[in-house]
């Protein structure tokens, strides 16, 4: 029972840590309007949408959205916190600001690069000679010890002219909150 008790309270703690859904808007906590219970409709399986005010993101997408341990990452592209594009015809460049936009959007919503399990990388005409640009940018990144699971996509084009490459992830979060053995 002592143990129930102390979940409880941490995911009540948590729910009132986190905030409202969709950065400030709407009643209750973080999962949800106010629900029966008082508990600020703390349901851990509703959708967080996370739009970091610091970072541009592209029109009609959310960044990411984070349903109970799972973290679904959007397309990181090389757009810098003013909406200015990184590195223009550079991919290195690109790709290591889609990476640090990656790690940022991971860092808000509670993963590291650990946790990402499933990464998807879109290539504007890629050639596998851009293979080696990118797997150097990613390097810092990505685990050099059980990388996700990934696929480089070749693309003809992304949603903004001048943009060569998008990352999109995955993650699993890992539980915070270890139950205590008896």
């Amino acid at each position: 029972m002592r143990g129930t008790v102390t979940i409880a309270a941490a995911v009540i703690v948590l729910g009132a840590c986190m905030g409202p859904p969709g950065g400030g808007r709407g009643g209750g906590g973080r999962f949800g309007p106010e629900g029966p219970g008082g508990l600020g409709g703390l349901e851990p399986t509703q959708p967080r949408y996370i739009n970091p005010g610091t970072l541009a993101a592209l029109p009609g997408f959310t960044h990411a959205v984070r349903a109970g341990s799972i973290l679904y990452i959007s397309g990181e592209v090389a757009l810098d916190s003013t909406g200015k594009l990184v590195g223009p015809g550079d991919l290195g460049a690109q790709a290591r600001q889609a990476f640090a936009n990656l790690a940022f959007v991971l860092k808000i919503g509670g993963a590291t690069p650990a946790d990402v399990a499933k990464l998807t990388i879109y290539v504007v005409n890629y050639s596998p000679r851009d293979f080696e640009a990118i797997r150097e940018a990613g390097a810092g990144f990505l685990p050099a010890r059980n990388p996700p699971a990934g696929i480089i996509v070749g693309v003809q084009s992304l949603p903004l002219e001048g943009l060569l490459i998008a990352v999109d992830a995955t993650a699993v979060i890992r539980a915070m909150f270890q139950p205590r053995q008896r």
